[in-house]
């Protein structure tokens, strides 16, 4: 199977790499030993071609006729998305949605795990514990983040403070950001900003619940 990399692989189908994991995790689990692009597209939710194509950006995974090797294709994206080492993660914010993210099994899923979390130097919760995460003081930072070899970091702030600990994680060395708050980020071009906001989610959900 020819499994290298192509460039320039579109936003959409990157975003749907770690969705094409989760499916191939779980029919690896059931026993199932090929899939077609049919089944694996109706797993998903979307249909075959978009698979084909975003398949395509990779080389061959499958043949044609033949469908695709569950484990192979598992494994090659284990491969694509780092999920066969621990990847160490910073949780910048602990109020109520740093809490529920700290409480959130993401290592009992997946090959990642929050290693520490930040807050104001003059929050109550440094030097605390919660779910045998340290929280520390967001101007140690620059030392911790060494000792912990992480580059990634989720950011729960208030928005108004977005920009300004954006700031303090680029200094810091972090290279990619899962930031929660709903403003764009200005950062250098090698570090990297995925935004989750779950407002324009749930907007988008109850505007397809009206169009249909």
């Amino acid at each position: 199977m020819k499994n290298e990399k192509k460039s320039a692989i579109p936003r959409a189908t990157a975003k749907r790499l770690s969705i094409y994991y989760r499916v191939f995790k779980r029919f690896h689990a059931g026993n199932i030993e090929k899939a077609s692009s049919k089944e694996i597209a109706e797993a998903i939710g979307i249909d075959s071609a978009t698979v084909r194509r975003d398949f395509s950006y990779f080389g061959e995974l499958g043949r044609r006729g033949f469908g695709y090797n569950v484990k192979n294709l598992m494994d090659f994206f284990a491969d694509i998305l780092n999920d066969n080492s621990i990847t160490n993660v910073m949780l910048i914010g602990v109020g109520n949605m740093g809490r529920a993210l700290l409480h959130y099994r993401f290592h009992e899923r997946n090959k990642m795990k929050i290693v520490m979390a930040f807050e104001a130097d003059d929050h109550p919760a440094v030097g605390t514990i919660d779910e045998s995460v340290p929280i520390y003081a967001i101007s140690e930072i620059e030392e911790k983040i060494k000792e912990a070899k992480a580059q990634t970091a989720i950011l729960t702030v208030p928005s108004s403070k977005a920009q300004e600990v954006a700031n303090i994680l680029v200094q810091a060395g972090v290279k990619g950001i899962l930031s929660f708050s709903p403003v764009n980020l200005s950062v250098p071009k090698d570090v990297v900003v995925q935004y989750v906001d779950l407002t324009s989610e749930l907007q988008t959900l109850l505007y397809f619940m009206r169009k249909g």
